[in-house]
């Protein structure tokens, strides 16, 4: 990942506590500065001990978690962050072989997607755990109703784009899961995936709309001449990459023009 992705994902976060221009550092350090998050108290004199104390669990969890044979040196990390979710949320499974919970999979996309952006894994498990944390409670209720917004926007962005979709009986069947619940995790790359969930931390889970419109309006002309639910939904499953950055930009303006400017990112 290039210096200038890494940036945009993490610069945010010393910009809100009023650190413009400084030299980022780790992933956590930015994200455990915003409150909003709620890893770390107000109190900044008191967050290196705090840190330390979250490095201190996050190993105590692990060594746990090998002592009871759930995980071991050939576990894959995203999946070893799993466990360690589980076991702090008192979820884990009687056994490492018992299928996953839909839950556990939005996990597991969502920590194998930050995992490309966050080098140490420490702060890696860390801040996966407190953004599914955020996404399960600040979102719990605003997240099932964004297949109605989609489909609102997307009929006054394109009414034919839509009534093609209603016509293939493709509007229940499109992949909500993996645009709302893993918030775009394998279907956008990282770096692009970056400035969605820089919206997303900062307070508007919307974004997550107008990307999923801007799709559907930059494919249009491939969507358009698919004609089942099966083969739209295949195709918007695993879009071509090369355009993503355009499209999360283009959404961003979408976001604009049907919000406004969010008043927290004003």
């Amino acid at each position: 990942m290039t210096d200038d992705s890494q940036r945009n994902f993490r610069s945010v976060y010393y910009e809100k506590v009023g650190f413009r221009g400084v030299e980022e550092k780790k992933s956590l350090e930015i994200l455990l500065k915003d409150d909003r998050l709620g890893i770390l108290p107000p109190h900044y004199d008191t967050h290196t001990q705090v840190m330390a104390y979250r490095k201190d669990q996050y190993h105590d969890i692990l060594h746990a978690l090998t002592v009871v044979r759930f995980i071991s040196d050939a576990t894959p990390q995203p999946e070893v962050y799993l466990r360690m979710y589980q076991l702090e949320s008192g979820k884990l499974p009687r056994s490492p072989s018992f299928p996953l919970e839909p839950e556990d999979e939005v996990f597991l996309a969502i920590a194998k997607a930050m995992e490309e952006m966050v080098e140490d894994s420490v702060d890696c498990y860390w801040i996966s755990r407190c953004f599914v944390k955020q996404l399960n409670n600040k979102y719990r209720d605003a997240l099932p109703q964004l297949p109605k917004a989609f489909e609102q926007y997307l009929n006054l962005e394109d009414s034919r784009l839509l009534s093609h979709l209603k016509t293939c009986s493709a509007v229940s069947k499109l992949p909500y899961d993996l645009w709302f619940q893993r918030c775009f995790a394998g279907c956008l790359p990282e770096s692009s995936l970056q400035r969605v969930w820089d919206k997303v931390v900062s307070g508007s889970c919307k974004i997550l709309v107008f990307v999923a419109v801007e799709i559907l309006l930059t494919f249009k002309i491939k969507v358009m001449a698919l004609n089942s639910a099966e083969k739209i939904t295949k195709f918007l499953e695993n879009i071509p990459q090369d355009s993503s950055d355009a499209i999360v930009s283009k959404a961003i303006d979408l976001w604009h023009k049907h919000c406004g400017t969010p008043v927290h990112l004003a």
